[in-house]
């Protein structure tokens, strides 16, 4: 299992331009599966459940140079737990959430970093703020001032084709230089997290400075 997991990470960081950070997407396989791929140089690892980062975490405790990173669908109520386990948050899909975690931050006395879920697309099964929504949001977003916002995040909706999802990516790369060009005093557009195991080829050449793969790295989930 490990040097499959290493023969993979070796050729596709291989493929990568050094701009691009991978994520490891290591929901639900197991810390051991983490261990094969640190072993093989990967820092980044992705998560979307909060009691099973935590207890991997605690598995890996002997690793100490591991950047956690949130992906998953973050629900209020867990907003301070993820915080405290994570050093990026990707999926800030609403402004009551990035509210909520900026009061939070400010109390905990931490700065994570963050990035704003947009969807490109509609899509009903992804949450995200549609373009209109963001842009308006913007005033409201630069106060959070305890949160570091680093750029925004995106998922394709399914079924659609190369030059779609191109065009999700492009159009999402574009979104944040436009942000850029506002000249926010709190809102960084540097990052774009964007691509997964089945399209993360698209999303580099779209500009994706994240990308968070799984399955390509780890094998089918059960």
């Amino acid at each position: 299992m490990s040097t499959s997991i290493s023969e993979r990470i070796t050729d596709i960081c291989a493929s990568l331009p050094p701009s691009v950070r991978l994520i490891a997407v290591s929901k639900t396989f197991p810390s051991e599966a983490i261990r094969a791929a640190y072993a093989a140089g990967i820092r980044d690892f992705g998560e979307n459940r909060i009691q099973e980062a935590a207890s991997k975490q605690a598995e890996l405790k002997d690793l100490p140079d591991i950047t956690w990173h949130f992906i998953g669908h973050l629900q209020s109520n867990k907003a301070k737990k993820a915080i405290e386990l994570f050093h990026w948050i990707h999926s800030v899909d609403n402004l009551n959430l990035a509210q909520r975690l900026n009061q939070l931050a400010q109390e905990l006395g931490i700065n994570p970093q963050v990035c704003l879920q947009v969807k490109i697309l509609p899509d009903p099964n992804k949450s995200g703020w549609n373009v209109p929504e963001l842009l308006a949001n913007l005033p409201a977003l630069n106060q959070c001032q305890n949160l570091q916002i680093q750029g925004l995040m995106t998922i394709t909706p399914l079924g659609l084709n190369d030059a779609e999802t191109i065009n999700v990516f492009n159009s999402a790369h574009k979104l944040a230089q436009e942000i850029r060009e506002q000249n926010w005093s709190h809102l960084k557009m540097q990052e774009l997290s964007m691509g997964m195991s089945g399209d993360y080829q698209l999303a580099v050449q779209a500009g994706a400075t994240m990308i968070r793969l799984g399955t390509i790295l780890f094998g089918q989930r059960t």
